[in-house]
């Protein structure tokens, strides 16, 4: 957002909401410059970090490994503020959130609930949780498979408020549990719930209560993002019938478009790029879309740029560097790793010899995690994917994104956690 810009949205809100828009305004400028990562995606969303200084090889046995730790089930992904780590796992029937010290592995705090799985509920790839916290202030945000919502105390683990989005609020249920990773906007956080008049849900962060709930979407698995179409705050939600954007206020609707994908499985999070492109994908025989979206007045129209059945993001992230956007592509066949322009949706190469990755995009590289426990560190370009290093370090179903701060990289599957140092010369 420009600084004319800003003038204008703050003229326009008034003096009652000077104090939220500052706030909101300092809030993004720390998120820019912090080497945490808070949130899922990372700083920003988009699973890019800002970390400098990455080593451009690794030896034959890997990065240096700092710590490791049994961890129990879960793909909830690790965020960390200062020296603190945040995650999830489940013992049995109960779901356990978790501090952790990020020097030596060691646990600071646990909170451990119970949450039996609802009747309905298909749990064969994994109990979870799948749902990853979120770091606000000296807040933990944590919501597990069962749809059970807490705020902790970051320092301690104490639990503030609670709220259950499915038994109580009576949301969608998703069969292979709860996924969406809240995120925060000024002094909410906003999670898809699903059903009539609450497809999306903003809760006030102090103690729990319902800001707003709007829309009449079925839910879906993904997580939604938070985008600026000239000017204006946009969340960004893929719901069941398919992304829609939401003034992040009010929950008000802007615009929507159709993406329907077998039993309602959109899962991976939509990706934003600077010249208000938007791309969304999914697995199940569909494909990936990117929507144009501008500004006219008060209306947000919507152009659909391209459609292509043959990226189809899975449950993996997709990264943008420039004017390409990179993905694992694959149903339930061979994966590719793909590299696809992001105007006109032209696959410009496939890689073959990974399987289904998440990664992160940081100092010109690419950190990839396969499903196999597999990392690799690669160099992205305009005729192929550069690997430069790839070795096994996790054996148990390695479905989660890894987490960078500084040069430390954080890995866990469904049995271990670990510690990796990715600087040059440390």
């Amino acid at each position: 957002m420009s600084a004319g810009q800003r003038e204008i949205a703050i003229g326009r809100l008034g003096q009652k909401s000077l104090f939220y828009v500052i706030l909101f305004l300092a809030a993004g400028s720390a998120t820019a410059q912090s080497a945490d990562w808070p949130q899922w995606g990372g700083p920003s969303r988009n699973f890019k970090s800002e970390a400098k200084g990455l080593a451009s090889n690794w030896p034959a046995a890997g990065p240096r490994q700092l710590w490791s730790r049994p961890l129990g089930e879960g793909y909830s992904a690790i965020v960390g503020d200062g020296d603190n780590l945040f995650t999830m796992y489940r013992v049995g029937s109960k779901e356990i959130v978790i501090g952790v010290d990020s020097r030596t592995g060691r646990t600071n705090w646990e909170y451990s609930y119970d949450a039996p799985f609802l009747e309905g509920m298909d749990m064969s790839n994994g109990p979870g949780p799948n749902a990853t916290p979120l770091v606000v202030a000296n807040y933990i945000f944590a919501v597990g498979v069962t749809g059970k919502l807490n705020c902790l105390d970051k320092r301690t683990g104490k639990v503030l408020w609670s709220r259950e989005l499915w038994k109580e609020l009576k949301g969608t249920l998703i069969d292979t549990g709860y996924s969406c990773s809240p995120i925060a906007y000024q002094d909410t956080i906003i999670l898809t719930v699903g059903g009539a008049g609450q497809a999306v849900v903003a809760f006030k962060q102090k103690d729990g209560t319902v800001a707003w709930k709007k829309q009449d979407f079925a839910n879906a698995p993904s997580s939604p993002v938070l985008i600026n179409v000239s000017g204006q705050d946009q969340l960004v939600v893929f719901m069941a019938p398919g992304p829609a954007g939401l003034d992040p206020i009010t929950g008000d609707l802007l615009w929507s478009h159709p993406h329907t994908t077998k039993f309602d499985l959109n899962i991976s999070t939509p990706l934003w790029g600077e010249d208000n492109l938007l791309f969304v994908s999914s697995a199940y025989g569909v494909g990936s879309r990117v929507l144009q979206l501008t500004r006219v007045g008060n209306q947000t129209n919507v152009k659909e740029l391209w459609f292509n059945n043959r990226i189809r993001v899975h449950k993996d992230n997709a990264v943008r560097v420039g004017n390409y956007i990179y993905a694992s592509s694959g149903d339930f066949g061979p994966a590719f790793f793909m590299a696809v322009e992001a105007k006109t949706g032209k696959v410009v190469w496939q890689e073959r010899g990974l399987p289904k990755a998440s990664f992160l995009y940081a100092d010109g590289k690419f950190i990839i995690l396969d499903e196999d426990g597999h990392l690799a560190l690669a160099t992205p370009s305009l005729t192929g994917l550069k690997v430069h290093a790839r070795v096994e370090l996790l054996k148990n179903n390695a479905w989660t994104v890894p987490t960078l701060i500084g040069t430390k990289l954080y890995i866990r599957d469904r049995r271990i956690m670990m510690a990796l140092e990715l600087g040059a010369g440390r």
